[in-house]
């Protein structure tokens, strides 16, 4: 019997050790998991989030996931230790419409910056512009009514010349009207260099390459930092 004690009293004594030295170099560990994005891992209840809520654009079509404007975004905002999430809620092929049809699901999650790019689709299949307009004006009242304290970003979109010049012309100033009227944060041209530029898009001229995300990104960061 003494021996068996003296054993357990051996095994013992090293789980004792093993368990102090986790709690000594815990608040350690704890100090750097809190860096960066592990942040939001570990503290959910203290970040807030970033939607980007658009089309083929915003969900990055063709290419990898991490080249997608949003993510590099993300990636801005990790390197900035500031406590966002950003969530890509983009949908290749997205109309205004199939956005104004889904936008309740999006908001069951709390929203704090609403990011929303959608209607080059729209232009595309040549919607008229008053059914565009009164779609992105639908969710952005939504989005507001659910979250007033949230903060709105409309990123605008233009058409090709080939859309004749009457369409193209009442497609831009949509977006405009509607920033100005909502009295939202607006982005003029989200593929401001790179709409139109072959080497920035890919070979179906419409969605960018991962450079072309890079300088979608830097363009949607000049608007969106200062809201930060």
């Amino acid at each position: 019997m003494k021996y068996f004690r003296s054993r357990k009293i051996r095994l013992f004594i090293p789980v004792i050790l093993w368990v102090c030295l986790i709690a000594a170099a815990k608040p350690a560990a704890t100090a750097e998991f809190l860096s960066g994005s592990a942040a939001r891992s570990f503290s959910p209840q203290r970040a807030k989030n970033i939607v980007f809520f658009g089309n083929s654009i915003t969900a990055g079509y063709g290419v990898d996931p991490d080249q997608a404007f949003p993510a590099l975004i993300q990636g801005r905002i990790d390197s900035l230790r500031l406590l966002y999430h950003v969530v890509n809620a983009g949908l290749s092929g997205e109309t205004s419409a199939g956005g104004r049809s889904r936008i309740d699901w999006i908001l069951r999650q709390p929203v704090n910056i609403f990011v929303l790019e959608l209607g080059g689709n729209d232009g595309l299949r040549g919607i008229p512009v008053s059914e565009t307009s009164r779609n992105l004006q639908v969710i952005l009242d939504k989005v507001r009514a659910k979250y007033p304290a949230a903060k709105l970003v409309l990123a605008g979109m233009r058409m090709p010349p080939s859309m004749g010049n009457e369409y193209v012309a009442a497609f831009h100033q949509v977006f405009e009207r509607i920033g100005k009227e909502k009295g939202i944060y607006f982005i003029p041209f989200i593929l401001d260099g790179v709409g139109g530029v072959p080497e920035l898009n890919q070979a179906d001229g419409i969605h960018p390459t991962p450079k072309g995300h890079r300088l979608v990104a830097e363009t949607v960061w000049k608007f969106l930092r200062p809201l930060l």
